[in-house]
């Protein structure tokens, strides 16, 4: 399924309600919100309204609360949105995306090593899997 892209405030928000395991009211995104970002309470409701009208979530009123639970997962959309960026900015180049993180930022070697690691257990992985698929076909 594709997604709309999210402003940074309404990740911001989805981020809150990816973390919860269970529903969560409006005003419990409101405390969690308001002394990070400084947002009055109804930009906050206003965020959270456009999320729902948008797909992301959806809402259940209990007694005066409002209760709101994703419906977008957050591996789904992150996946799409790292796509989308790579393609836009970097034209799809891993190793243009790779390079402007690794200049231009404090990444130590050991950050390096670890994802050296994980490059290598995917290798590995992916080999693996095409041989177990293979010996089945």
């Amino acid at each position: 399924m594709k997604y709309p892209q999210l402003p940074e405030t309404e990740i911001t928000v989805m981020q809150i309600i990816w973390d919860q395991s269970e529903p969560v009211s409006s005003q419990h995104v409101v405390e969690i919100l308001k002394p990070v970002k400084d947002w009055k309470a109804q930009t906050i409701y206003t965020l959270l309204r456009r999320l729902e009208e948008k797909g992301f979530l959806s809402s259940e009123k209990q007694g005066w609360k409002r209760y709101y639970r994703h419906i977008v997962e957050r591996d789904d959309y992150m996946r799409q949105d790292t796509g989308r960026y790579l393609k836009v900015h970097y034209k799809n180049s891993l190793t243009d995306l790779m390079n402007a993180l690794v200049s231009g930022s404090n990444v130590t070697d050991d950050d390096l090593h670890e994802l050296s690691s994980w490059l290598k257990n995917k290798e590995i992985g992916d080999r693996n899997d095409a041989l177990h698929n293979v010996q089945y076909i």
